[in-house]
């Protein structure tokens, strides 16, 4: 069955999940966001790739950061942006879903960031637009549910390599709410296809979701022994809006056990990395010490980030 996300040339038509992405093409999606970088990484070049198109960022569900970054990247690519009010949208007074997106089409919309706490809204819109209006609208998924959060899959991917190099040789932890976690989905397809041997997944038993050996992960449930020399750690955030019920005792026990502290983080290589998607909770996923201190990377994710996002841009755009 072809990949929905790819044209019949292999290039990026949406970008909807990294799971079905070759080895090549995500490195190809991180090379093309090197070129969008200054000197040193630091700063993001100004291009006039997306002239005369127009960008529509769709957020069903609140996203400040993300939003802003798909922003600031379509506005460095020179597209008019538009950012819906969704809680004024016409889905809000009862307009279906694809009604909206009809609408917006007309309006000459030709791309599309959607964020929606349904997973697999993404993929019903691309599917619809390609149906009913060809190959010239394009769809970025920018979180749905549970299921995927690609463009920040790719950013930490670029934040590796940026500092390790050679995923071949790595041993990578994500530590956290895996269970509720679409970005801990998106990086672990990414990483298992780019060549990391060993992908270490630490949480609560009641944070950990089934099927991770299936996808290539060693699962760890204690903290200490889940670190032991690894080269990369993710922290994830608590999604504490997603949990029905009490699957922890208190945010004091969860630091005790799970969050990163220069303790625990002295078990790992010295020369580890430590990544977090944000937005961080400070005393209950990570020590201020931490997050603060010369081996978090944070800062960078978010500049890389804005890249990443011009990268996946433009190659839609240029795709056949």
């Amino acid at each position: 069955m072809p990949n929905p996300q790819l044209t019949a040339h292999g290039e990026l038509r949406h970008l909807l999940s990294i799971e079905g992405l070759s080895r090549a093409l995500i490195h190809h999606i991180l090379d093309t966001a090197q070129g969008f970088l200054g000197v040193n990484d630091r700063e993001v070049k100004k291009v006039p790739l997306l002239r005369g198109k127009s960008v529509f960022n769709l957020f069903f569900e609140n996203s400040t950061r993300t939003r802003t970054t798909f922003e600031i990247a379509a506005t460095r690519l020179s597209a008019d942006v538009v950012n819906l009010d969704i809680r004024n949208s016409s889905t809000s007074k009862g307009e279906s879903l694809l009604d909206t997106i009809d609408n917006l089409v007309a309006m000459h919309a030709d791309m599309f960031v959607v964020r929606h706490a349904s997973s697999g809204a993404p993929f019903l819109i691309a599917q619809h637009v390609d149906r009913t209006r060809g190959p010239g609208v394009h769809v970025i998924n920018a979180g749905d549910g549970r299921h995927a959060h690609p463009t920040q899959g790719l950013l930490d991917m670029y934040t590796i390599r940026h500092f390790k190099k050679d995923f071949t040789a790595l041993r990578v932890a994500l530590v956290g709410d895996v269970l509720h976690s679409r970005v801990a989905r998106s990086d672990i397809h990414a990483l298992t296809t780019l060549g990391v041997p060993e992908v270490r997944v630490i949480a609560p038993l009641t944070l950990l979701p089934s099927g991770l050996e299936q996808m290539g992960c060693h699962v760890h449930t204690d903290m200490r022994v889940g670190l032991k020399d690894v080269d990369v750690i993710i922290m994830l955030r608590l999604q504490n809006e997603r949990m029905r019920g009490a699957l922890l005792p208190s945010a004091q026990e969860y630091f005790k056990h799970y969050g990163l502290t220069r303790e625990k983080l002295a078990l790992a290589r010295p020369d580890a990395i430590v990544m977090h998607p944000g937005p961080m909770n400070r005393g209950v996923e990570i020590e201020s010490s931490v997050a603060d201190g010369p081996q978090a990377v944070i800062l960078e994710q978010v500049t890389f980030g804005i890249a990443v996002r011009m990268a996946v841009m433009s190659m839609l755009a240029e795709a056949r």
